[in-house]
């Protein structure tokens, strides 16, 4: 490859390769170039250093295992059903990314540690998508929430058993499922207009 052509979604391929084969702790610039066989200064012309090759890994991980969750915001239909399928479709997501490649996760959380601004930029953007599930509702009458963006944030902090990677062994438990659709069903009570 030369480096006239070599374009930052490749790099961050590489990259994925690189920390899931060598680990966060060993992975350097150096063994992601001498994969794209180029010279490390190439990788630092797309990434001025380590920490936002890294950076951007740990964004492109993220923006891919919650791809389906702006489409389940978009969807139109009843708000109970929506945020349901929105909470069922983030918990897929991170569950299946733990089960079906448990290297990588184990490196995403050692990542996730360390992009602390990346990591709160993330989690306002999943806030926001459940705030616009919650104000439509709330707007249509089928949910009573006086501050939505608070609502949204205690949904957020309230369902992180199942989304949050510090949980990420008790995602495969007998009882997990049972778990996720009481708390939904106990959230989505907690939303509903009050009669009177």
């Amino acid at each position: 490859m030369t480096d006239g052509i070599l374009t930052a979604e490749q790099i961050l391929t590489a990259a994925q390769d690189v920390l899931r084969r060598y680990g966060p702790a060993k992975a350097t610039v150096v063994d992601v170039a001498r994969a794209l066989g180029v010279s490390h200064g190439s990788v630092y012309r797309h990434f001025a250093s380590k920490t936002a090759l890294r950076e951007a890994v740990t964004q492109r991980w993220l923006d891919e295992a919650h791809s389906g969750l702006a489409a389940v915001v978009a969807k139109d239909g009843p708000a109970a059903e929506r945020l349901r399928n929105w909470l069922a479709t983030l918990f897929g997501a991170k569950r299946r990314r733990a089960l079906e490649d448990p290297e990588l996760f184990a490196t995403y959380v050692v990542l996730v540690q360390e992009a602390s601004e990346v990591i709160n930029r993330h989690v306002d953007d999943l806030v926001d998508q459940i705030e616009q599930i919650i104000a439509a509702g709330a707007e249509r009458g089928e949910f009573s929430a006086p501050d939505t963006r608070l609502a949204a944030r205690a949904v957020f902090h309230a369902t992180a058993t199942f989304h949050n990677p510090a949980h990420a062994a008790g995602w495969s438990r007998p009882g997990i499922e049972d778990d996720f659709a009481a708390l939904c069903d106990l959230i989505l009570l907690g939303l509903e207009p009050r009669q009177g």
